[in-house]
């Protein structure tokens, strides 16, 4: 066995790998970039190489940099993580000729499956069922309008190269066509360093599902179920599950029978994934091939138990598969939320800086359930504008999937992340979405239930009824501290009243609470009551309680006169108010919010890529303005209506903070 790997990548994926490695006794080296200094894996390595600046295109993916890191260390194997240089032949070669080992597929399986558009070709000439586009190099905006007109809109542009959403539009008439193909082109060349993009009709109503192989280079390859992925955003995976709810198991049986038949013929080793559409029938049609370890492979190691970097590492090594397909069982439901610093009330865009608290759930192991946390973060760090805006992968295990989704429910409610902008209340949306729950899900589902984006929770009345109750006895713990440490005591504690109004998310709940030493029970104008234990402290940011026999966990803050409650993604003020408090609130004028509809604010932290329009210029609503990158994609901004542009205060080439403003309108 190998003595000594080097992980050629960053974040939550190079953490991973030491862990399996370290398990296995293998050593482990690191490298970084100046970004990168003080990252987790950084840490967390045995050894750790410096190899440039931040920009990935001066560090991770510059092969010379890396090849030097594996001379200056001696280690004798590469595990490419995914992304960055995971599917690159050229990569794989150099190591070859090194005599290093490359824990993944051969050089010629990568370029073949590796490369969307010689990928379906393979698939064709195997009779394997493929979506209709086209497969040659398109030469410029103009030729990719005219074969999306051939292909029929609505298509998908996508970077050969492409993986992550990276490179990756759909366009659903002639300017889209223009613009997404130029966008693509772009990106692939920035994140890949291959610019070639392909076109392909864009399948209405599909499930992204894909199937998880392992082969060894001795002929073996065996199939571990599949991962249900459709829960995406701009094309890239928010949420998986395995197995899906959807398949059955002649589909899943034929899915993975071909997955590994297309993976023989290209003689393919190491653990690579097959990504299908699936129809509303069942029909499936190969999308690619993932030569790589997927984001989301923990799914799969919860349902399988099967370690698939260890399994990476030995295949690597010339080992033969222990396992068989008989030896495959799936036990069980598993999920995985992938929390991004993106902000969901900006529509998704990236969010950087420094995680001020970073402080996920604790990792659970036992029968009943699993908590599983992938990160590449830690308190205090930073989250750099230069790589992908991924934070953690969540992942929680059950015996069912409705078992798996509430603890999924209970670890992202726990998960505390501040600093910077993130998708936590989104995700915790989505799983208590009543399509997703049933699992009636499509790459659309996004679309379709968030078409105006992501405002924020609305939780029914019977929810906020618990937390009203929850506020109630907390607050009635906080008063009690408050007159303690005022000092205004005799010889016997002030009375801290017994009934107070509980106002939040537009309800209003009058309450009395009666306590005892084990906790409050709260009670409601209606006549019903709600008992609620806890052992919260004033001061603490998390709460853990139990309110009518149910758990309830919420994340704390202080405001004016209540708290700041976030949980099953909402974001509340809660006041807790006497009666006579609550009576002069009302009279109180609301704060009316600055008029921006004549400014067009950066949405993100981002570079300027170009500036679309001229003052004086009038433009339609819809029509692009400008073009902001930041952590790899590029973001179009557009007119929200019909204006004139009188002032421009930034160009291309200029960097921006949140709401700077680019743009003044009439």
């Amino acid at each position: 066995m190998f003595k000594k790997i080097l992980i050629a990548n960053r974040g939550e994926i190079a953490c991973r790998v030491i862990k399996s490695a370290r398990k296995m006794g293998i050593k482990t080296v690191a490298i970084y970039s100046d970004a990168d200094k003080q990252a987790l894996h950084v840490q967390m390595a045995d050894e750790a190489v410096h190899i440039g600046p931040s920009p990935a295109n001066q560090s991770y993916i510059v092969i010379d940099k890396v090849m030097e890191a594996i001379r200056q260390t001696g280690a004798e194997a590469v595990h490419p993580g995914y992304g960055f240089l995971s599917e690159n032949k050229l990569f794989a070669e150099a190591l070859a000729k090194e005599g290093v080992a490359f824990i993944g597929p051969p050089a010629g399986a990568i370029e073949s499956m590796g490369d969307k558009i010689t990928s379906k070709k393979i698939a064709q000439e195997a009779n394997v069922s493929t979506v209709p586009g086209y497969m040659g190099l398109i030469e410029d905006a103009e030729d990719a309008v005219k074969i999306s007109n051939e292909v029929g809109y609505p298509v998908m542009i996508k970077a050969s190269a492409g993986g992550g959403g990276k490179g990756m539009r759909i366009a659903w008439n002639d300017t889209e066509a223009r613009e997404g193909f130029q966008s693509s082109k772009n990106e692939a060349a920035n994140s890949f360093g291959d610019d070639r993009i392909f076109i392909e009709k864009f399948v209405t109503q599909p499930r992204h599902i894909e199937i998880q192989v392992l082969a060894d280079a001795h002929g073996n390859c065996i199939y571990l179920g599949e991962r249900e992925c459709s829960i995406q955003r701009r094309n890239q995976k928010v949420i998986e599950e395995a197995p899906s709810p959807f398949l059955d198991e002649a589909t899943r049986k034929a899915m993975g029978e071909q997955s590994c038949a297309l993976a023989k013929a290209v003689g393919y080793t190491s653990a690579g994934t097959v990504e299908f559409i699936v129809d509303g029938e069942r029909n499936f049609y190969f999308l690619e091939m993932n030569t790589r370890l997927q984001v989301e492979h923990p799914v799969t190691e919860l349902i399988t138990g099967v370690d698939l970097v260890e399994q990476m590492i030995r295949v690597a090594n010339g080992e033969k598969l222990s396992l068989t397909q008989d030896d495959i069982k799936l036990n069980g439901w598993a999920m995985e939320s992938r929390l991004y610093a993106e902000d969901p009330y900006r529509g998704f865009l990236p969010s950087i800086g420094r995680l001020v608290k970073y402080n996920p759930p604790a990792e659970v192991a036992s029968d009943t359930a699993v908590v599983r946390n992938d990160t590449g973060v830690y308190d205090g760090g930073e989250i750099s504008m230069y790589y992908d805006p991924m934070i953690a992968k969540l992942c929680t295990w059950a015996p069912t999937r409705l078992a798996a989704i509430e603890e999924m429910r209970v670890a992202l409610d726990s998960f505390e992340v501040e600093g910077i902008g993130h998708n936590l209340p989104f995700l915790s949306a989505v799983m208590d979405h009543e399509r997703f729950v049933s699992g009636n899900i499509t790459t659309a589902f996004i679309e379709e239930e968030y078409p105006e984006g992501f405002q924020g929770v609305a939780l029914p009345e019977s929810e906020l009824k618990r937390i009203a109750a929850a506020t109630a006895a907390m607050n009635r713990v906080s008063e009690i501290r408050r007159t303690r440490l005022s000092g205004r005591m005799d010889n016997h504690e002030r009375k801290v009243g017994i009934d107070w109004v509980v106002t939040l998310q537009d309800s209003r709940f009058a309450v009395t609470i009666d306590a005892d030493p084990e906790g409050a029970t709260v009670g409601f104008e209606d006549g019903t009551s709600l008992r609620v234990t806890s052992d919260w402290t004033p001061g603490d940011s998390l709460a853990r309680l139990t309110v009518a026999d149910a758990p309830l966990v919420l994340k704390v803050g202080k405001v004016s006169g209540g708290f700041r409650i976030r949980t099953r993604g909402a974001d509340l003020k809660v006041h807790v108010r006497t009666p006579r408090q609550a009576e002069l609130a009302e009279l109180m004028p609301v704060k009316v919010a600055p008029d921006t509809s004549k400014l067009l604010l950066c949405p993100m932290p981002g570079l300027i890529v170009k500036i679309d329009v001229a003052v004086g210029d009038t433009v339609q609503e819809g029509q692009a303005l400008c073009t902001v990158e930041a952590m790899k994609m590029e973001n179009i901004l557009r007119a929200e209506k019909t204006t004139v542009v009188t002032k421009i205060n930034a160009g291309a080439g200029d960097s921006l903070a949140v709401d700077d403003v680019i743009m003044e309108f009439e």
